[in-house]
C-alpha cells in the first residue's frame, strides 16, 4: 500500500482544544496538514453554528437532550470541517489555474526540493496553453492538508444519567473516537496522553480501522510518543488486535507546548536515534502480530507491511534545524506548533492572547502545575485567567465552577467524579488542611495551600479564546484565557502571515528578530537540568530510595545525552556557524549536571 507523498514536510500539532479547532478550514487548501482537538464537544457545536451560518450551510442543533449527542456533535463538525475544506480546495485549484500572481504565491510557499514546486515553475515558463496545462497538472498532483483529529487518552470520564452509570461506550474519549469514525473524514486520530487499553480495545469495533482488499485503511491511528519503548509496547498492542498504528509522533517531553511528559533524562536527540536505528524492528514486529490477529479474525491480511511514518515535534524555530531533523534522522515531518499562534491565517486566538505571546519573553513562558490532570503543563504569565484566579483566591473564592466537567476525574470525594480546579474540590481540601495548621511550618502550610488553588480551569480557559475570536458568547463564570505555548514562543515577537510562516520553515524568508536563540537541542537540555533541580528541592517529605534511584539514572541519562550531541555536531556539516557557541553549552551545562548533588538516604 502506497499513499500520497505530502506537499509540506511540516505538520501544525493541535493547539489547545481551541487553538486549532478550525485550522483545517484555514489552511488545508495549501495541502498544510493540521489537527483538531475532538474534546469540548460544547466548543465544537458552537463552531458547528458559526461556520454553518458563515458558509450558508444548513446545521441543526444537536442539544444535550439527544441520545449520544457527545458522538453526534463531534461527528457533524467533522463533516461540516470536511465539506468547506473541499470546497475551498476547489475554488482554490480554480484560482491558481486563472492567477498568475496567486500560482507566484503559492509557489513560494511549497518547499524548495519539492517535485511539485519544479513541475508548476517549469509550466510557469511555458506560456502556450498555460490555463489548461496548470488545470490538468494541479488536477494531478494537489491536495488538500490531512483533517486529523486528537484524543487526549487521559480524558475519557465515565458519564452518569443521574445516579447511572452509562456503558463504557459513552465515556468522554469512547463517544470522541466513535463521532471520528462516525464522519466523512479519511484521515488520522492522534492519541496523546499515554496508553489506555480500554480505549484501545474500543478501535477493534470499527472496520474502518483495519485494512480492505487494497490494504488501504479510511481511519488511521497516529500515536504521540515521547520514547521508542513506548512506541513499541502500544505498537504492539494494537498489532495484536489487528490494528496498524500509521504513525509515532515523537514529541519532546519539556520543549513542547501544553502538557509536558517529561522522560527519565531521555533527550530529544538520541531518543529519534534510537526510532532511525530500529524503524524495521517495530515494523516488523507490529506486522507479524498483525498478520496473525487478520488471520485469526478471518480478515483480510496485507502481504506487505503498511507504511509507517515517524514525525517529530517540539521546540523547533529554524529552516536549518527543520532541514536537520529531515536529513539526519529521515522523518517524515516536522511539527510547528507555537509559532503558528502569531499566525491569524492559521490558528484561533484572541487579539489580547496574540498580543501577549509576541510580547512574551523566556521568563514568561513556564512549565506550570495548573493542570487538574496533575501533569505539568506549559503556559504563559499574565493571562486573563491567571488573573481573575488569583482575584478568587485573595478573596478566599478560590475554584471554578467547573460547568464542563471533562476533568472531573478525581474519585476522591464524589463517585461520578470531581476536577481538582473545581470550587467543590479545593474547597474540601483547604478544610482538610486548615485541621493541620497547628502541625505544619508557615512555609509548607502556604506550599500546600497554592498546591491545591493553582489548578485552573482548563475546560473553559483553553476553549474561550475562539469564542473570544468569533465574537460567541460566554457563558457562565468568568475563566478568561488560558493557553499552552512550549518556551520556544520567547523567540517569536511579531504576527505574521501564513505565507511568511511557511517560507520561514523553508528557509526562504526569516520571521525571528531575536539573535540569541538557542539551538533546540541546547534548549531542551537546559529545561531537563532545571526539571531535575527542581524535583529535587520540591521533595517536602522523607526522600525514598526509590526517588534517589530514579534521579541518578535522570542525571546519568542527560550526561549521555550530552556525550551522544557531542558527537552528533562534531560530524554534522550542519549548524557550522554556531557550534562554537553550541559546544560551550554543553561544557557548561555538562558542569553544572556534575555539580547536581543527588540526596542520599540518611541511616537512623
Amino acid at each position: 500500500m502506497t499513499t500520497r507523498k505530502p506537499l509540506h514536510t511540516f505538520h501544525i500539532p493541535v493547539m489547545g482544544l481551541a487553538y486549532t479547532i478550525d485550522s483545517p478550514i484555514r489552511v488545508a487548501k495549501y495541502g498544510i496538514s493540521s489537527v483538531i482537538s475532538i474534546m469540548d464537544d460544547e466548543l465544537i457545536e458552537k463552531m458547528n453554528a458559526f461556520y454553518s451560518k458563515k458558509f450558508d450551510l444548513p446545521y441543526q442543533e444537536i442539544t444535550q437532550k439527544i441520545h449520544d449527542y457527545r458522538a453526534e456533535r463531534i461527528t457533524s463538525y467533522l463533516n461540516l470541517v470536511d465539506k468547506i475544506v473541499k470546497e475551498k480546495f476547489e475554488n482554490f485549484k480554480t484560482e491558481l489555474s486563472e492567477s498568475k500572481s496567486a500560482l507566484e504565491n503559492y509557489i513560494a510557499m511549497l518547499p524548495n526540493k519539492s517535485a511539485i514546486k519544479a513541475g508548476l515553475q517549469n509550466l510557469m515558463e511555458d506560456g502556450f496553453a498555460f490555463k489548461e496545462n496548470i488545470k490538468n497538472y494541479l488536477e494531478k498532483n494537489l491536495y488538500p492538508g490531512d483533517i486529523d483529529v486528537n484524543i487526549m487518552t487521559k480524558l475519557d470520564k465515565d458519564n452518569f444519567i443521574k445516579d447511572e452509570q452509562l456503558p463504557i461506550i459513552f465515556n468522554d474519549a469512547h463517544a470522541a473516537l466513535r463521532g471520528f469514525v462516525n464522519s466523512t473524514l479519511e484521515s488520522s486520530v492522534v492519541l496523546s496522553a499515554g496508553m489506555n487499553p480500554r480505549l484501545y480495545s474500543y478501535f477493534e469495533s470499527f472496520s474502518a480501522f483495519f485494512p480492505d482488499a487494497n490494504n488501504a485503511l479510511k481511519k488511521k491511528i497516529t500515536l504521540k510518543v515521547s520514547d521508542f519503548r513506548s512506541a513499541m509496547i502500544q505498537g504492539n498492542f494494537l498489532a495484536k488486535k489487528g490494528l496498524w498504528v500509521s504513525e509515532y509522533r515523537i514529541e519532546s517531553g519539556l520543549n513542547c507546548g501544553g502538557h509536558a511528559f517529561a522522560t527519565e533524562g531521555y533527550l530529544l536527540g538520541p531518543i529519534l536515534e534510537e526510532f532511525k536505528q530500529k524503524k524495521e524492528q517495530l515494523i516488523q514486529s507490529a506486522h507479524e502480530l498483525m498478520v496473525k490477529a487478520l488471520g485469526q479474525k478471518e480478515m483480510h491480511v496485507p502481504e506487505q507491511p503498511l507504511d509507517l511514518k515517524i514525525t517529530v515535534q517540539g521546540g523547533v524555530g529554524t529552516a536549518e534545524e527543520h532541514d536537520f531533523l529531515l536529513d539526519h534522522y529521515e522523518v517524515d515531518s516536522v511539527g510547528w506548533g507555537s509559532p503558528f499562534l502569531l499566525v491569524p491565517e492559521a490558528t484561533s486566538v484572541d487579539v489580547h492572547t496574540r498580543d501577549l505571546l509576541a510580547g512574551a519573553k523566556e521568563d514568561d513562558l513556564y512549565l506550570s502545575h495548573i493542570s487538574p490532570l496533575g501533569i505539568p503543563f506549559n503556559t504563559l504569565r499574565g493571562t486573563t485567567n491567571e488573573k481573575l484566579k488569583l482575584k478568587r483566591i485573595e478573596e478566599s473564592k478560590a475554584g471554578s465552577s467547573c460547568p464542563k466537567r471533562f476533568l472531573a476525574l478525581s474519585k476522591e470525594y464524589d463517585a461520578q467524579g470531581i476536577c481538582t480546579s473545581s470550587k467543590k474540590y479545593q474547597d474540601l481540601k483547604l478544610e482538610e488542611l486548615l485541621l493541620q495548621k497547628d502541625i505544619l511550618t508557615a512555609e509548607i502550610f502556604e506550599k500546600k495551600k497554592n498546591s491545591i488553588t493553582e489548578k485552573a480551569c482548563l475546560c473553559v480557559g483553553l476553549a474561550n479564546a475562539s469564542y473570544l475570536e468569533n465574537d460567541i458568547k460566554i457563558k457562565g463564570q468568568a475563566q478568561g484565557v488560558i493557553i499552552c505555548p512550549g518556551p520556544n514562543m520567547a523567540y517569536f515577537d511579531k504576527e505574521v502571515s501564513l505565507s511568511k510562516m511557511v517560507q520561514h520553515i523553508y528557509g526562504n524568508a526569516s520571521v525571528l528578530t531575536v539573535t540569541n536563540r538557542p539551538n533546540l537541542f541546547v534548549k531542551e537540555l537546559k529545561m531537563y537540568l532545571d526539571y531535575l533541580k527542581n524535583e529535587i528541592s520540591a521533595v517536602t517529605e522523607e526522600i525514598t530510595l526509590g526517588q534517589i534511584k530514579k534521579w541518578n539514572s535522570f542525571k546519568n541519562n542527560l550526561l549521555a545525552g550530552i556525550g551522544y550531541y557531542e558527537d552528533l555536531f562534531a560530524a554534522t556539516p550542519f549548524f557550522e556557524s554556531t557550534k562554537n557557541e553550541i559546544f560551550s553549552q554543553f561544557d557548561c551545562y555538562k558542569t553544572e549536571l556534575n555539580e547536581i548533588e543527588i540526596p542520599e538516604l540518611k541511616l537512623a
